[in-house]
């Protein structure tokens, strides 16, 4: 396999990871890591948005001493 031929792979594979990373998830992040000059890691951050509502929502905590 030529140089070019397995480069073009590598960054194939990548993006279809990024590409997966970003369809898999409604509130995020996706961060790609790059040493010298080469993509060597792919992070994600999928985020929990809870509604907000009247003060009764679920999502609400009283604290009382």
């Amino acid at each position: 396999m030529s140089s070019l031929s397995n480069q073009s792979n590598i960054q194939e594979s990548w993006l279809n990871i990024v590409k997966a990373k970003v369809e898999a998830m409604r509130f995020g992040s996706v961060q790609i890591i790059v040493h010298e000059g080469r993509v060597t890691q792919v992070e994600s951050t999928e985020k929990t948005r809870l509604s907000s509502g009247p003060d009764n929502a679920p999502n609400r905590v009283t604290i009382r001493s």
